[in-house]
């Protein structure tokens, strides 16, 4: 990162500190915490190690606090690179503190090993990029039966890296903000919350305009920039299609965010983005 862009997020940084005293009545993390949540990454590894960086950056810049980051789910399918993308979160998570929640896709991918007929679904949401990211030949997998693909995938993907998926996370809580990757069910109680509608909901889940008594902050539905809802920011910007990679800055009351995204010459860039009116 440059001397240039080193200094837009020094701005950004210091635009947030006096955008606003802290309010008790506003969402808030515990004092001396920072939280990095980021979005849907599905494959896309080139964003994600722009996106590192640039968190990487934007911490080491920012007063001293007790940080987390928090990746929503689906690393996986759909985008070129979903081992390396599952490598990369692992050897991120030997260098600070990195929670990763299972996503619907996770499941999926999960599922298609003793599976056949979510070894069918899996393939035609993304799992085909997936295993051949694991070093599967594609014109292989495009001649086999589903059976024989399930075969491949279960050869080339090692055990150890299923475990470390399985042991991916359904919900986290910190201070007044609750970390999932779809969603929850209105009607439900945190506590009593299923991991089928934490990992796949919509409806009713985004149009619920009532609080929830905390902030959901979540992935799973794509849209244009970071929805801000009030009782729920949405960060998913469909990084696999659109190149580009939100993640959302939590500290105190306060709201930020950072983005990679792909020109249209292919050079990422990384850095503060401005935050949605």
């Amino acid at each position: 990162m440059s001397l240039q862009d080193a200094d837009q997020i020094m701005l950004q940084f210091i635009k947030s500190l006096l955008s606003g005293k802290e309010d008790a009545d506003l969402p808030a993390l515990p004092m001396g915490q920072r939280v990095y949540a980021i979005g849907d990454i599905h494959g896309r590894l080139d964003l994600f190690e722009a996106l590192i960086a640039a968190v990487e950056e934007d911490d080491a810049l920012a007063p001293t606090a007790d940080t987390t980051v928090i990746l929503l789910g689906d690393l996986v399918d759909r985008g070129p690179d979903s081992a390396g993308v599952v490598r990369r979160a692992r050897a991120w998570q030997a260098q600070r503190n990195v929670r990763i929640l299972c996503g619907n896709h996770e499941e999926m991918f999960l599922r298609s090993f003793d599976n056949a007929d979510m070894m069918r679904h899996f393939m035609r949401h993304g799992g085909r990029e997936t295993v051949q990211s694991y070093g599967v030949d594609r014109k292989a997998l495009g001649a086999g039966s589903v059976e024989e693909a399930q075969a491949m995938m279960v050869q080339a993907v090692p055990s150890q890296e299923l475990a470390y998926i399985a042991s991916f996370e359904d919900m986290i809580q910190l201070g007044d903000y609750v970390f999932v990757h779809a969603g929850i069910d209105p009607e439900v109680p945190l506590a009593e919350q299923r991991p089928q509608d934490l990992r796949w909901i919509r409806e009713p889940f985004l149009s619920h305009s009532e609080p929830y008594g905390t902030v959901v902050v979540h992935g799973h539905t794509i849209s244009d920039q970071p929805e801000d809802k009030g009782n729920r920011i949405g960060i998913d910007t469909g990084a696999y299609a659109s190149g580009r990679l939100t993640a959302l800055v939590l500290e105190g009351s306060r709201r930020r965010y950072l983005e990679a995204a792909m020109s249209e010459d292919g050079t990422i860039k990384a850095g503060p983005r401005a935050v949605p009116a």
